[in-house]
């Protein structure tokens, strides 16, 4: 039988992509687009909070393309909570004018793939009690330049069917592929989410940068490695830049 691998989870996460309905938006006066702007960037302050308490975490970009105009990405202990969110969110001035496009929904993980053995009679000790591992599955999100997020899913073909692989053969593969992605520490930061069984890919990959090139070459570099290569399909890409209060309020200017 093949052995699952087995992972650890820490938040749940929500990438909630919107498109503003601009021809609306400039209809209404001036001091009506104030006050729904003013109530956003309330809303967003609230959702700070927990980045404070470490209770969570977000990132706010907008988005280059027609794909939409700004991306909410939330980190929280329930899905509940993100819940609670999408319906406050739903409930403000702006939501009237903004357009669904895209929303993704996973959770922070970490798999045995690159678990070190446990040697002789070593006690095995709970991995959420480790430092390194906590900072993995709750992350605080940068607030870096630039942000790349895109989905993807592991090939089940003939003769490229990732899950018919012996453990052994995944492990060393996705150490080989994780070593592509530590020689960009400190130029890129990596959130791998899993979805399995909430959204229509299995993974979900979140990458911040303060030098947008850095995305294209961490991914073109994993391209050629063998995990990428021969069992990796990929979704839709979306990449954007933040957006704090100050562009935030010059985006809506009209």
């Amino acid at each position: 039988m093949i052995e699952a691998a087995q992972t650890l989870d820490g938040w749940y996460v929500l990438h909630d992509f919107r498109a503003m309905n601009w021809p609306m938006w400039k209809q209404m006066d001036e001091d009506f687009r104030k006050e729904a702007t003013d109530e956003f960037i309330a809303f967003l302050a609230e959702l700070n909070k927990a980045d404070e308490a470490k209770t969570g975490s977000h990132a706010f970009y907008s988005i280059v393309g027609q794909k939409a105009d700004f991306v909410l990405m939330t980190l929280r202990e329930t899905m509940d909570e993100l819940n609670d969110i999408e319906t406050k969110f739903a409930k403000l001035a702006i939501a009237d004018f903004t357009i669904p496009t895209y929303s993704y929904v996973s959770v922070v993980e970490l798999s045995n793939y690159l678990a070190k053995a446990k040697a002789g009679d070593e006690p095995a000790q709970d991995p959420y009690q480790n430092e390194h591992v906590r900072a993995r599955l709750y992350p605080e999100l940068p607030r870096w330049e630039h942000i790349c997020f895109y989905p993807m899913d592991k090939r089940r073909e003939k003769g490229a069917n990732w899950y018919m692989l012996e453990m052994e053969a995944r492990q060393a593969m996705m150490r080989s592929h994780g070593m592509i992605g530590r020689s960009y520490a400190g130029k890129v930061k990596q959130i791998i989410s899993g979805s399995i069984g909430f959204d229509d890919h299995e993974w979900g990959v979140t990458l911040f940068a303060n030098d947008v090139l850095q995305f294209k070459k961490l991914i073109y570099e994993m391209r050629f490695d063998e995990v990428s290569a021969r069992y990796a399909d990929f979704g839709e890409f979306f990449v954007g830049n933040i957006l704090n209060e100050e562009k935030l309020r010059a985006l809506l200017a009209i």
